[in-house]
Protein backbone atom coordinates (compact mmCIF):
# COMPACT_ATOMS: atom_id res chain seq x y z
CA UNK A 1 0.00 0.00 0.00
CA UNK A 2 1.24 3.33 -0.92
CA UNK A 3 0.20 6.58 0.17
CA UNK A 4 -0.23 9.68 -2.72
CA UNK A 5 0.59 12.92 -1.86
CA UNK A 6 -3.14 14.42 -2.67
CA UNK A 7 -4.08 12.07 0.43
CA UNK A 8 -2.15 13.60 3.03
CA UNK A 9 -3.16 17.27 4.15
CA UNK A 10 -6.88 17.52 3.61
CA UNK A 11 -7.49 17.66 7.00
CA UNK A 12 -7.38 19.96 9.63
CA UNK A 13 -6.64 18.43 12.89
CA UNK A 14 -4.52 15.54 13.47
CA UNK A 15 -4.13 15.46 17.14
CA UNK A 16 -1.02 14.83 19.07
CA UNK A 17 1.56 12.72 17.19
CA UNK A 18 4.85 11.80 18.75
CA UNK A 19 7.93 10.77 16.73
CA UNK A 20 10.62 8.85 19.11
CA UNK A 21 13.97 10.60 17.94
CA UNK A 22 15.71 8.09 20.79
CA UNK A 23 18.29 6.58 17.73
CA UNK A 24 19.75 10.61 17.54
CA UNK A 25 21.72 9.84 20.52
CA UNK A 26 23.99 8.24 17.78
CA UNK A 27 25.52 11.19 15.55
CA UNK A 28 27.04 10.50 12.30
CA UNK A 29 24.72 7.55 11.56
CA UNK A 30 21.76 7.45 8.74
CA UNK A 31 18.81 7.05 11.62
CA UNK A 32 20.50 10.47 12.97
CA UNK A 33 19.76 12.03 9.89
CA UNK A 34 16.59 10.11 9.38
CA UNK A 35 15.35 11.30 12.34
CA UNK A 36 16.36 14.77 11.87
CA UNK A 37 15.41 15.68 8.42
CA UNK A 38 11.98 13.42 8.58
CA UNK A 39 10.88 15.65 11.63
CA UNK A 40 12.37 19.43 10.24
CA UNK A 41 10.02 18.33 7.43
CA UNK A 42 7.15 16.75 9.03
CA UNK A 43 6.72 20.04 10.81
CA UNK A 44 7.47 22.40 7.98
CA UNK A 45 4.36 20.51 6.66
CA UNK A 46 2.57 20.98 9.89
CA UNK A 47 3.02 24.53 9.92
CA UNK A 48 1.93 25.49 6.77
CA UNK A 49 -0.90 23.73 7.77
CA UNK A 50 -1.74 25.78 10.62
CA UNK A 51 -1.40 22.58 12.83
CA UNK A 52 0.61 22.02 16.09
CA UNK A 53 3.74 20.35 15.40
CA UNK A 54 4.99 16.43 15.61
CA UNK A 55 6.67 16.14 19.10
CA UNK A 56 10.03 14.83 19.54
CA UNK A 57 11.05 12.59 21.96
CA UNK A 58 14.73 13.16 22.01
CA UNK A 59 17.28 11.12 24.12
CA UNK A 60 18.92 12.81 27.14
CA UNK A 61 22.55 12.92 25.87
CA UNK A 62 23.02 16.64 24.08
CA UNK A 63 25.16 15.56 21.65
CA UNK A 64 22.31 16.91 19.13
CA UNK A 65 22.99 20.58 18.97
CA UNK A 66 19.39 21.32 18.39
CA UNK A 67 18.03 24.62 19.61
CA UNK A 68 15.46 23.60 21.94
CA UNK A 69 11.70 23.37 20.89
CA UNK A 70 8.22 23.86 22.90
CA UNK A 71 7.78 20.14 20.91
CA UNK A 72 10.55 18.76 22.46
CA UNK A 73 10.36 16.35 25.10
CA UNK A 74 13.73 15.19 26.50
CA UNK A 75 13.69 11.82 27.82
CA UNK A 76 13.93 11.21 31.59
CA UNK A 77 14.84 7.98 34.01
CA UNK A 78 11.17 8.66 35.60
CA UNK A 79 9.61 7.76 32.26
CA UNK A 80 9.72 4.18 32.66
CA UNK A 81 7.45 4.83 35.60
CA UNK A 82 5.10 7.69 34.61
CA UNK A 83 4.56 9.17 31.41
CA UNK A 84 2.38 12.34 31.55
CA UNK A 85 3.30 13.26 27.45
CA UNK A 86 1.56 10.20 26.48
CA UNK A 87 -2.06 11.28 27.80
CA UNK A 88 -3.35 13.20 24.95
CA UNK A 89 -1.02 11.49 21.86
CA UNK A 90 -2.37 9.44 19.30
CA UNK A 91 -0.29 8.43 17.20
CA UNK A 92 3.71 7.27 18.40
CA UNK A 93 5.94 6.81 15.50
CA UNK A 94 9.12 4.18 16.38
CA UNK A 95 11.76 4.87 14.13
CA UNK A 96 13.87 1.07 13.95
CA UNK A 97 12.50 -2.37 14.11
CA UNK A 98 15.78 -3.16 16.37
CA UNK A 99 14.81 -0.03 18.69
CA UNK A 100 11.80 0.31 20.87
CA UNK A 101 8.26 1.16 21.59
CA UNK A 102 7.75 3.07 25.00
CA UNK A 103 3.85 3.46 24.92
CA UNK A 104 2.16 0.87 26.98
CA UNK A 105 -0.85 0.03 24.75
CA UNK A 106 -2.56 -1.46 28.20
CA UNK A 107 -2.67 1.94 29.30
CA UNK A 108 -2.56 3.64 26.43
CA UNK A 109 -5.05 1.92 24.12
CA UNK A 110 -6.39 4.47 22.40
CA UNK A 111 -2.92 5.62 21.22
CA UNK A 112 -1.87 4.03 17.69
CA UNK A 113 1.84 2.97 17.03
CA UNK A 114 3.63 3.46 13.53
CA UNK A 115 6.88 1.32 12.84
CA UNK A 116 9.28 1.78 10.51
CA UNK A 117 11.03 -1.18 9.37
CA UNK A 118 14.60 0.04 7.38
CA UNK A 119 15.54 -3.20 6.75
CA UNK A 120 15.87 -7.40 7.61
CA UNK A 121 20.08 -7.25 6.79
CA UNK A 122 20.16 -9.59 9.29
CA UNK A 123 18.44 -12.20 6.94
CA UNK A 124 21.82 -11.39 4.51
CA UNK A 125 24.64 -10.60 6.18
CA UNK A 126 25.53 -14.07 7.14
CA UNK A 127 25.32 -13.91 10.94
CA UNK A 128 25.03 -17.08 12.77
CA UNK A 129 21.77 -18.44 13.41
CA UNK A 130 21.38 -17.37 17.08
CA UNK A 131 22.01 -13.75 16.06
CA UNK A 132 19.22 -13.76 13.26
CA UNK A 133 16.55 -15.42 15.25
CA UNK A 134 17.19 -12.57 18.59
CA UNK A 135 17.15 -9.60 16.29
CA UNK A 136 14.09 -11.17 13.95
CA UNK A 137 12.51 -11.82 17.57
CA UNK A 138 12.69 -8.35 18.49
CA UNK A 139 11.57 -7.21 14.99
CA UNK A 140 8.68 -9.29 15.23
CA UNK A 141 7.89 -7.90 19.07
CA UNK A 142 7.76 -4.85 17.27
CA UNK A 143 5.50 -5.29 14.79
CA UNK A 144 3.07 -7.09 16.97
CA UNK A 145 2.62 -4.17 19.30
CA UNK A 146 1.98 -1.49 16.25
CA UNK A 147 -0.88 -0.75 14.09
CA UNK A 148 1.06 0.15 10.69
CA UNK A 149 4.61 -0.48 9.08
CA UNK A 150 6.54 1.67 6.94
CA UNK A 151 9.48 -0.15 5.20
CA UNK A 152 11.59 2.29 3.02
CA UNK A 153 11.79 0.13 0.14
CA UNK A 154 9.91 -2.47 -1.93
CA UNK A 155 12.50 -4.82 -1.04
CA UNK A 156 12.65 -4.36 2.73
CA UNK A 157 8.53 -4.54 2.63
CA UNK A 158 8.74 -7.97 0.66
CA UNK A 159 11.36 -9.16 3.00
CA UNK A 160 9.34 -8.22 5.78
CA UNK A 161 5.69 -10.32 3.96
CA UNK A 162 7.93 -13.45 3.74
CA UNK A 163 9.86 -13.59 7.35
CA UNK A 164 7.40 -11.81 9.17
CA UNK A 165 3.87 -12.47 10.89
CA UNK A 166 1.95 -9.30 10.22
CA UNK A 167 -1.47 -9.98 10.66
CA UNK A 168 -2.85 -7.68 7.47
CA UNK A 169 -1.65 -4.69 9.41
CA UNK A 170 -1.40 -2.04 6.67
CA UNK A 171 2.18 -1.85 5.52
CA UNK A 172 3.25 1.31 3.23
CA UNK A 173 6.50 1.98 1.22
CA UNK A 174 7.80 5.58 1.74
CA UNK A 175 11.12 5.86 0.25
CA UNK A 176 13.84 8.39 2.53
CA UNK A 177 14.60 11.27 1.03
CA UNK A 178 17.78 12.92 0.19
CA UNK A 179 18.96 16.79 1.06
CA UNK A 180 21.34 18.89 -0.26
CA UNK A 181 24.72 18.82 1.36
CA UNK A 182 25.84 21.89 2.97
CA UNK A 183 27.73 23.98 0.14
CA UNK A 184 31.69 24.25 0.85
CA UNK A 185 33.78 25.49 -1.70
CA UNK A 186 37.36 25.30 0.75
CA UNK A 187 39.47 22.21 1.03
CA UNK A 188 38.17 19.57 3.33
CA UNK A 189 39.49 19.73 7.31
CA UNK A 190 40.65 16.52 7.13
CA UNK A 191 42.45 15.16 4.02
CA UNK A 192 43.13 16.00 0.20
CA UNK A 193 43.88 13.39 -1.85
CA UNK A 194 46.54 14.42 -4.68
CA UNK A 195 45.04 12.07 -7.15
CA UNK A 196 41.82 11.23 -8.73
CA UNK A 197 39.95 9.66 -6.20
CA UNK A 198 36.82 6.67 -6.18
CA UNK A 199 34.69 7.47 -2.70
CA UNK A 200 32.98 5.16 -0.41
CA UNK A 201 30.26 5.88 2.32
CA UNK A 202 29.66 3.55 5.42
CA UNK A 203 30.74 2.11 8.46
CA UNK A 204 33.51 0.50 7.78
CA UNK A 205 32.73 -3.55 8.46
CA UNK A 206 31.98 -7.01 6.80
CA UNK A 207 28.77 -5.60 5.66
CA UNK A 208 30.05 -3.04 3.40
CA UNK A 209 32.41 -5.25 1.72
CA UNK A 210 34.89 -2.23 0.68
CA UNK A 211 37.47 -4.37 0.35
CA UNK A 212 36.86 -6.00 -2.80
CA UNK A 213 37.58 -2.69 -4.30
CA UNK A 214 41.47 -2.63 -3.34
CA UNK A 215 41.53 -4.70 -7.23
CA UNK A 216 40.67 -1.27 -8.54
CA UNK A 217 43.33 -0.04 -7.47
CA UNK A 218 45.86 -2.23 -8.31
CA UNK A 219 43.96 -2.11 -12.33
CA UNK A 220 44.05 1.88 -11.88
CA UNK A 221 47.54 3.47 -10.33
CA UNK A 222 46.07 6.51 -10.99
CA UNK A 223 43.20 6.62 -8.22
CA UNK A 224 42.97 6.57 -4.84
CA UNK A 225 40.48 5.54 -3.02
CA UNK A 226 38.58 7.06 0.38
CA UNK A 227 36.55 5.53 2.66
CA UNK A 228 34.21 7.40 5.19
CA UNK A 229 32.63 5.80 7.83
CA UNK A 230 32.58 4.61 11.39
CA UNK A 231 35.19 1.29 12.14
CA UNK A 232 33.09 -0.26 13.73
CA UNK A 233 34.64 -3.77 13.13
CA UNK A 234 38.54 -3.24 14.27
CA UNK A 235 39.25 -7.00 12.36
CA UNK A 236 37.64 -5.94 9.68
CA UNK A 237 39.66 -2.76 8.84
CA UNK A 238 42.60 -4.43 9.63
CA UNK A 239 42.37 -7.02 7.82
CA UNK A 240 41.69 -4.88 4.76
CA UNK A 241 44.52 -2.86 5.79
CA UNK A 242 46.84 -5.97 6.07
CA UNK A 243 45.37 -7.07 2.12
CA UNK A 244 46.27 -3.46 0.76
CA UNK A 245 49.65 -3.24 2.44
CA UNK A 246 50.06 -7.01 0.35
CA UNK A 247 48.69 -5.88 -2.98
CA UNK A 248 51.34 -2.64 -2.96
CA UNK A 249 48.07 -0.13 -2.72
CA UNK A 250 48.00 0.67 0.98
CA UNK A 251 49.43 4.38 0.48
CA UNK A 252 46.45 4.69 -1.98
CA UNK A 253 44.00 3.55 0.56
CA UNK A 254 42.36 6.42 3.11
CA UNK A 255 39.89 5.61 6.00
CA UNK A 256 39.01 8.48 6.69
CA UNK A 257 36.56 7.14 9.95
CA UNK A 258 33.16 10.32 10.33
CA UNK A 259 33.57 13.31 8.76
CA UNK A 260 31.25 16.44 8.82
CA UNK A 261 28.34 16.91 6.27
CA UNK A 262 30.31 20.29 4.59
CA UNK A 263 33.34 17.52 4.16
CA UNK A 264 31.47 15.09 3.01
CA UNK A 265 29.89 17.42 0.60
CA UNK A 266 33.37 17.99 -0.72
CA UNK A 267 34.39 14.78 -1.59
CA UNK A 268 31.01 13.99 -3.20
CA UNK A 269 31.40 16.86 -5.06
CA UNK A 270 35.23 15.89 -6.02
CA UNK A 271 35.59 12.22 -6.36
CA UNK A 272 36.08 10.39 -9.81
CA UNK A 273 32.69 7.88 -8.87
CA UNK A 274 30.85 6.35 -5.77
CA UNK A 275 31.64 2.56 -5.00
CA UNK A 276 29.31 1.02 -3.06
CA UNK A 277 29.42 -3.36 -3.04
CA UNK A 278 27.45 -3.71 -0.12
CA UNK A 279 26.06 -6.72 0.39
CA UNK A 280 22.74 -5.99 2.60
CA UNK A 281 20.80 -2.54 2.19
CA UNK A 282 17.39 -1.48 3.25
CA UNK A 283 17.75 1.63 0.93
CA UNK A 284 20.96 3.09 1.12
CA UNK A 285 21.27 7.17 0.83
CA UNK A 286 24.74 7.67 0.34
CA UNK A 287 23.71 6.21 -3.75
CA UNK A 288 21.36 9.23 -3.90
CA UNK A 289 23.61 11.60 -2.07
CA UNK A 290 26.48 11.25 -4.86
CA UNK A 291 23.54 11.31 -7.63
CA UNK A 292 22.72 14.77 -6.56
CA UNK A 293 25.51 15.58 -7.88
CA UNK A 294 25.62 13.77 -11.00
CA UNK A 295 28.16 11.26 -10.14
CA UNK A 296 28.36 7.80 -11.26
CA UNK A 297 27.79 5.31 -8.81
CA UNK A 298 28.60 1.32 -9.02
CA UNK A 299 27.24 -0.91 -6.98
CA UNK A 300 26.56 -4.36 -5.86
CA UNK A 301 22.94 -6.01 -7.23
CA UNK A 302 22.13 -6.99 -4.10
CA UNK A 303 18.78 -6.01 -1.78
CA UNK A 304 17.39 -2.38 -2.20
CA UNK A 305 20.28 -1.43 -4.40
CA UNK A 306 18.96 -1.90 -7.73
CA UNK A 307 15.74 -0.39 -6.41
CA UNK A 308 17.17 3.31 -5.26
CA UNK A 309 19.87 3.44 -8.10
CA UNK A 310 17.50 2.39 -10.98
CA UNK A 311 18.77 2.54 -14.38
CA UNK A 312 21.34 5.47 -13.76
CA UNK A 313 23.07 3.31 -12.21
CA UNK A 314 25.97 1.14 -12.36
CA UNK A 315 26.50 -2.63 -11.41
CA UNK A 316 29.23 -5.21 -10.70
CA UNK A 317 28.02 -8.08 -11.83
CA UNK A 318 29.98 -10.18 -8.99
CA UNK A 319 33.13 -9.33 -6.85
CA UNK A 320 35.77 -10.80 -8.70
CA UNK A 321 38.82 -8.40 -9.82
CA UNK A 322 38.33 -9.06 -13.10
CA UNK A 323 34.41 -8.34 -13.65
CA UNK A 324 34.51 -5.72 -11.21
CA UNK A 325 37.56 -3.99 -13.56
CA UNK A 326 35.41 -4.43 -16.68
CA UNK A 327 32.69 -2.55 -14.96
CA UNK A 328 33.92 0.35 -13.90
CA UNK A 329 35.88 0.68 -17.42
CA UNK A 330 32.50 0.31 -19.37
CA UNK A 331 30.68 2.28 -16.64
CA UNK A 332 32.86 5.29 -16.79
CA UNK A 333 33.30 4.96 -20.88
CA UNK A 334 29.37 5.74 -20.93
CA UNK A 335 29.43 8.34 -18.11
CA UNK A 336 31.91 10.22 -20.25
CA UNK A 337 30.58 9.40 -23.54
CA UNK A 338 26.99 10.26 -23.07
CA UNK A 339 27.30 12.81 -20.58
CA UNK A 340 24.90 11.26 -18.21
CA UNK A 341 25.37 13.31 -15.03
CA UNK A 342 22.13 15.27 -16.05
CA UNK A 343 19.57 12.18 -15.99
CA UNK A 344 22.10 11.04 -12.65
CA UNK A 345 20.37 14.37 -11.04
CA UNK A 346 17.13 13.84 -12.50
CA UNK A 347 16.98 10.22 -10.79
CA UNK A 348 18.14 11.56 -7.31
CA UNK A 349 15.47 14.25 -7.28
CA UNK A 350 12.50 11.76 -7.31
CA UNK A 351 13.87 11.41 -3.64
CA UNK A 352 12.53 14.38 -1.39
CA UNK A 353 12.43 14.56 2.36
CA UNK A 354 9.00 16.81 1.50
CA UNK A 355 7.48 13.74 -0.44
CA UNK A 356 8.35 11.46 1.96
CA UNK A 357 6.85 13.57 4.95
CA UNK A 358 3.22 14.09 2.86
CA UNK A 359 3.15 10.89 2.81
CA UNK A 360 3.78 9.99 6.38
CA UNK A 361 1.64 12.40 7.38
CA UNK A 362 -1.14 10.63 5.51
CA UNK A 363 -0.13 7.38 7.19
CA UNK A 364 -0.66 8.98 10.80
CA UNK A 365 -4.32 9.91 9.35
CA UNK A 366 -5.57 7.41 8.35
CA UNK A 367 -4.87 6.05 11.63
CA UNK A 368 -6.78 8.48 13.60
CA UNK A 369 -9.69 8.28 11.22
CA UNK A 370 -10.19 4.52 12.58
Amino acid sequence: MNITPAETLSFDRMGEIILDCGPMKHPHTGLYQYCLNLSTHLNQQRAEAGLSPVQLYLPPRRRLQLPAQPYHITEQWWHTVYQPFLRGCRVWHAPFQLGRIVPDRRRFPHLSVVLTIHDLNVLHEGEPQAMQQKRMALTQSLIDRSDALVCISAFTKNDVLAHCRTDEKPIYVIHNGVDPLPECRTKPVDYQSERPFLLGIGYLNAKKNFHVLLPLLASNPELDLLLIGRPDDPDYVAQMQQRAQAMGVADRLRLLGTVSEADKGWYLRNCRALVHPSLAEGFGLPVLEAMQFGKPVFLSRLTALPEIGGDVAYYFPDFTPEQMQTAYQRGMADYDRNARADVIRQHAARFTWQTAARQYLGVYKQLMSL
